[in-house]
């Protein structure tokens, strides 16, 4: 299938760099446009044989399953200038905008996407809800190309919000605080930050590959590594008096945001 992304930037470059690297979509099927064509221009240096579209209509005219890759108070002008039919399929990557929003406005068949930073090296999971009108044949076609790169993960609309804060937004809360973490290991204990970051990386790479073959679970990974009186024990007191609801807090701003966006998005 021919397949277009509408927006070039973080997550439409990676998109298109997880379908041609994991050999889902070959390139020469990929039609990609970006309202600054340098930006289209430089992935196409990557990946000469994708096809950089003009307009956004000339994306969609060409295209079978058509990615809208930009932020969502752009969605309006998007759709203003596709003309899609009943064979086409539409799909979304931002979770503010769902499914029946886009099946009110499109004739085509609508599903949506929420990817990660992850599927960049082929794992991690995307999100999927579908819309009502879509055919099994596009169903079949997102999963299948989806599973080269990460694990598809069909998600009811009320837990878009939630899922996607530990799928999509996850990475960089992490990353947030391990650097915090190797800030701190700098301060208290002396250790240069690029050899703290050399550590955290390694120790990251060794938990994920724990977790991908299924020896332990985190509360078994907290049971191993904490021996009773030692001194992974007093830092978890310490995490413990310390980390009042800063989670919780998290989870609210999200969807405090998400809920805003909602409001603000015309279609």
């Amino acid at each position: 299938m021919k397949y277009g992304l509408i927006g070039t930037g973080n997550m439409g470059s990676m998109l298109t760099h997880a379908f041609i690297s994991s050999g889902a979509v070959q390139a020469g099927d990929i039609n990609v446009y970006n309202r600054s064509p340098d930006k289209a221009e430089a992935l196409k240096e990557q990946f000469p044989e994708i096809t950089v579209a003009q307009t956004i209509t000339e994306a969609g005219q060409n295209s079978e399953i058509i990615f809208i890759c930009v932020k969502p108070h752009h969605y309006e002008h998007v759709l203003d200038h596709l003309t899609l039919s009943s064979n086409q399929c539409l799909v979304s990557i931002t979770s503010p905008v769902s499914v029946n929003d886009l099946e009110k406005k499109v004739n085509s068949q609508v599903a949506r996407i929420v990817p990660s930073i992850t599927n960049r090296a082929h794992a991690g999971v995307s999100l999927f809800t579908f819309g009502d009108r879509i055919h099994e044949k596009f169903k079949k076609e997102l999963f299948d190309t989806f599973s080269c790169f990460s694990k598809p993960v069909e998600i009811e609309e009320e837990h878009i919000r939630v899922s996607s804060d530990i799928v999509s937004c996850g990475p960089a809360f992490v990353g947030f605080l391990l650097e915090n973490m190797i800030e701190s290991a700098n301060k208290i204990g002396g250790i240069s930050q690029d050899q703290a970051t050399v550590l955290m990386e390694e120790m990251i790479i060794g938990l994920a590959a724990l977790l991908e073959k299924d020896i332990y679970s985190f509360p078994e990974l907290i049971k191993k590594v904490t021996v009773k009186g030692g001194v992974t024990g007093e830092g978890l007191v310490a995490l413990e008096e310390n980390i009042d609801d800063t989670f919780l807090r998290m989870f609210q701003a999200t969807h405090y945001k998400h809920y805003r966006d909602k409001l603000s998005i015309k279609l």
